[in-house]
């Protein structure tokens, strides 16, 4: 299997190698990209932080991206207890419908938006994009609870009301601790979802609401500027930092016990 685990090796480097040039040039002194960098400084890090049109985007989507998280998390939660622990007629039809927004570009998403959204005042509004942000993170997010859900033992839901809790009493004492790792891993993955969309963020949010995505499409389409360098070695860095510390502090755990 060196064959197979070299091939794998080769591909996580095909995929990587673009954020190892990206890095280098956020530390570039040269007024345009320009690779390897004439020479090194934090020039592009002060612009980005001392400007309010790079920053206010960043805060947005900070703000937009926990909103659709949380909105997210409330729908899919009980929606995915319902539909694999229920039976019913027509259950069929609404997993499909709630997987069907995967299937449907983001352009032709984003336009009907634009349109409805459009009708009740809710263009160039954050909430607005915290809605269409949630519409698109719904499916992903219910795939995951649901998966955490079939994996659940129900016994234990069973022992815990057997000794007297109620239905409520042995979700959060008992389902939600054992389901705990599957809810984080959704509420990740709808924030991530958010804070990375572009398409439909560029048709429903305006100049107050713009999203650091579509901060970034529009000065790269503007102007090139360097500054989009700046932000993408700093989501790497968050990006790696959120995987490595969990992992880190499990190895930790289980190395103490």
């Amino acid at each position: 299997m060196t064959w197979v685990k070299s091939f794998a090796v080769l591909i996580v480097a095909f995929i990587a190698a673009p954020l190892f040039i990206v890095l280098p040039m956020s530390f570039s002194d040269s007024p345009s990209f320009e690779f390897p960098p004439p020479s090194y400084g934090w020039t592009y890090y002060q612009a980005y932080f001392n400007d309010v049109r790079w920053t206010e985007p960043t805060i947005n989507s900070l703000i937009i991206g926990a909103g659709t998280a949380v909105l997210t998390m409330l729908l899919v939660v009980p929606a995915s207890f319902a539909l694999t622990r229920s039976r019913f007629r027509g259950r069929s039809a609404l997993n499909l419908l709630m997987i069907l927004p995967l299937t449907v570009p983001h352009i032709v998403v984003a336009l009907g938006y634009y349109y409805y959204f459009g009708a009740l005042g809710l263009v160039q509004t954050r909430l607005g994009v915290v809605l269409a942000h949630t519409c698109l993170s719904v499916p992903v997010a219910y795939l995951i609870v649901s998966a955490a859900l079939k994996g659940f033992d129900r016994n234990l839901e069973l022992a815990a009301q057997n000794l007297g809790a109620s239905p409520l009493k042995s979700f959060f004492l008992v389902t939600f601790p054992v389901l705990r790792p599957g809810f984080l891993a959704a509420a990740l993955f709808a924030f991530v979802h958010s804070f990375d969309e572009a398409v439909v963020a560029i048709f429903i949010s305006g100049s107050a609401t713009s999203t650091l995505p579509r901060k970034m499409f529009d000065s790269l389409r503007m102007q090139a500027d360097p500054v989009i360098s700046v932000v993408s070695a700093l989501i790497l860095v968050v990006m790696t930092l959120a995987v490595l510390i969990p992992w880190l502090m499990r190895r930790r755990r289980l190395a103490a016990g």
